[in-house]
């Protein structure tokens, strides 16, 4: 019984961070002094948000060499999904940004998505010596991304041009026997005990021509940054794909065509600039001007929706698609994080033309491409359904 409650109190200070009022009583040696001191370090002198006033004060300043052991230090007490929530407190709490501008810097720390956001944000600022240091954390944390979502992504679209590609006339290993028989529960014969197929239901198989049109139209202010970085990588593993064309648009107040860098997402993230206003109107009237099948087409916006641009034609424009056979998909993020701070009236408004905007997580992103593929409801998470 002592032990169990030897180790509440130590875990309790490990939580308060020690001083007079912490009320544990419980001192900290070895392993655990020095865990709470890389803990003091980012949490325990008042900088930031909830920080705490306790006797923890050591601070990471300003000193490279003393982040370097820091981020040393946490790598060696803590799993990597702590160590990456602890390195993205210490940016946002501590400003040491400008540190991960040095290529010794970015070697040390554990590379996540919110990582490269962050070093995208920098991209303009960082010298030469860092680029290809960068380049290398983004590459990684990029090649993790697809290796987890290629395969299914590929699997789950090609089903869905297979059934959307349905034809009233196929050859026999084609028909789609489910469907058949349903369509044809009229013409059963009890006598028989069968139903005569009137009609045949069928599918296509994908061929190489192109059977869909995706435009990915990204929105690339700063608080996008996870979304960025998962739609460059679905983007180019859309491009892979022969029985899709597909074409990656990212915007700000300006509107860049990335098409042409999609064999290699890493390039799309660094021809992005994270930041600046939102011109959600420009940036679909671009993407309209590119359309040229639109019975055959989907447009996946992925932003905020906070509109610096004109909101009535951008509504305009999203009803004009939509009346012309696009698929047209409203996603508030691309990310793990869920919903972020959004314009709800031009969700609302959205929702109002048949386009609701919703979160929707890396792993959901294929099954809801495959619905619109095959214009059918949409997979909208109960959570994040904004209607």
């Amino acid at each position: 019984m002592s032990g169990t409650t030897d180790e509440r109190l130590r875990r309790w200070r490990m939580v308060l961070g020690g001083g007079a009022a912490d009320g544990t009583g419980c001192e900290l040696a070895g392993r655990d002094a020095a865990m709470d001191g890389a803990l003091g370090a980012l949490y325990g002198n008042g900088k930031g948000k909830g920080g705490r006033s306790s006797g923890r004060s050591a601070g990471l300043g300003a000193s490279a060499p003393s982040v370097a052991r820091w981020l040393g230090d946490i790598r060696t007490y803590f799993p990597s999904s702590v160590v990456q929530v602890m390195q993205r407190d210490a940016i946002e709490r501590l400003g040491i940004s400008a540190l991960l501008l040095e290529p010794e810097m970015l070697e040390a720390v554990e590379a996540d998505v919110h990582l490269v956001g962050t070093l995208l944000s920098l991209n303009k600022a960082m010298p030469e010596t860092t680029k290809e240091t960068a380049r290398m954390v983004v590459r990684k944390v990029v090649d993790d991304i697809e290796k987890r979502l290629a395969t299914r992504t590929k699997a789950t679209l090609t089903g869905a041009l297979d059934r959307s590609a349905r034809i009233s006339r196929p050859r026999h290993r084609d028909i789609d026997w489910d469907r058949t028989i349903r369509a044809n529960l009229k013409n059963y014969l009890p006598e028989q005990r069968t139903i005569v197929p009137e009609r045949l239901i069928g599918y296509g198989r994908a061929s190489q021509s192109v059977k869909k049109d995706v435009v990915l139209c990204i929105d690339q202010s700063g608080s996008m940054a996870a979304s960025v970085v998962y739609a460059s990588v679905f983007g180019a593993v859309l491009a892979s794909m022969r029985s899709i064309s597909t074409r990656l648009v990212v915007f700000d107040t300006a509107v860049v065509d990335l098409t042409d860098q999609l064999d290699d997402p890493v390039d799309v993230l660094f021809g992005t600039q994270l930041g600046g206003g939102t011109d959600i109107n420009r940036a679909l009237a671009y993407c309209q001007s590119q359309i040229t099948r639109p019975a055959d087409t989907v447009v996946v916006l992925i932003s905020d929706l906070y509109e610096g641009g004109i909101r009535d034609e951008m509504l305009k424009r999203v009803a004009a698609m939509k009346a012309s056979g696009v698929q047209f998909v409203a996603l508030l993020a691309l990310s793990d994080e869920g919903a972020p701070a959004y314009d709800r009236d031009h969700a609302a408004a959205l929702a109002a033309l048949g386009a609701p905007a919703f979160a929707c997580t890396p792993d959901l992103f294929p099954e809801v491409m495959a619905a619109a593929i095959e214009k059918r409801a949409l997979p909208i998470p109960d959570m994040a359904a904004h209607q």
